[in-house]
């Protein structure tokens, strides 16, 4: 057990990371970054030790490959999401978003937006579907970390600017929207549809975009066919035993249990004292100060009511 308090970023997921698996990133007081394992068959424990969300900072886009995490300066409240006015107004990948639209970057966000993009359809627990997009070096983690149960890529884009057309278009023509809540995503994982429905709802949406794509007048990309693997942590999130809504707000208090699964932010928990297995919605921890330790969730009084 530790004293040390960390203020939580998120998790994250990389194709070959240090610990082998999905970790939630942590920053110490002295603005250093650490890892808790998320990894299936751990036990994670936390105390929430301070109310409300405070600044995680902006980032620095340098290159194509390379970003600066800078903290915030007076480790302010959060007003605007995770971050306060000041971090808002300096964060860089924020400016991407309007890049296609003639917006202005800097040098080092440029260099990121002109490498080759991806253009990716996305089916979530409950069917939700969204368009995407995807740089080369995110290809594989930002679907991971946003939680997917099923994604194809339809086409790949020369560049950041192209790519983002191809979405606006997508949405505008299709109506696939290109953002599916957090809330959303954990309470489809109560009960996730069955794999081939799911599938199916992709692949359906994946050809209505490739055949809108074929008609569009855009120059700078080329349609694909590509499905997207998912991570294998994930899997037991789409099937096996009934599991529940976690019965405690992550704004406060003492936690702790066995990671069974994990997509993107929700993990499937092993409470002690139950054999019931409940969905944590951990992106809720963002921008909120914890401690580590061997804490446990308590269970819920009344077991009955949730069977």
């Amino acid at each position: 057990m530790t004293d040390t308090r960390y203020l939580v970023h998120g998790v994250s997921w990389h194709a070959t990371d240090d610990d082998g698996g999905p970790v939630l990133r942590l920053q110490s007081p002295e603005g250093d970054f650490c890892k808790a394992s998320l990894s299936p068959g751990e036990r994670f424990g936390f105390q929430v030790v301070a109310s409300g969300r405070f600044c995680l900072g902006h980032v620095q886009v340098q290159s194509a490959g390379s970003r600066r995490h800078v903290p915030c300066t007076s480790s302010a409240p959060a007003t605007r999401g995770k971050q306060c006015e000041r971090c808002f107004v300096l964060d860089e990948p924020r400016l991407m978003h309007d890049f296609h639209r003639g917006g202005r970057v800097t040098p080092g966000l440029r260099d990121y937006l002109m490498q080759e993009h991806w253009l990716y359809v996305a089916t979530f627990a409950g069917g939700a579907t969204k368009v995407g997009t995807a740089s080369r070096t995110s290809k594989w983690t930002r679907l991971a970390e946003q939680g997917a149960a099923v994604a194809r890529y339809v086409a790949k884009a020369q560049d950041g600017r192209v790519v983002r057309i191809l979405e606006d278009l997508v949405t505008a023509d299709l109506g696939l929207t290109q953002q599916v809540r957090s809330a959303a995503k954990a309470e489809a994982l109560l009960l996730p549809l069955p794999a081939k429905a799911m599938d199916a709802v992709n692949a359906r949406a994946a050809g209505d975009v490739r055949a809108l794509l074929a008609r569009a007048v855009v120059d700078g990309f080329e349609t694909v066919e590509e499905e997207w693997a998912r991570p294998a942590p994930a899997d037991r999130l789409y099937g096996g035993s009934p599991r529940h809504a976690y019965p405690h707000a992550l704004d406060q208090g003492r936690h702790g249990f066995e990671i069974a699964a994990l997509s993107g932010a929700n993990a499937l928990a092993r409470l002690d004292g139950t054999d019931a297995e409940f969905v944590v919605n951990l992106s809720q921890l963002a921008a909120r100060t914890i401690t580590l330790g061997s804490f446990s969730s308590e269970v819920p009084a009344v077991q009955e009511s949730l069977f």
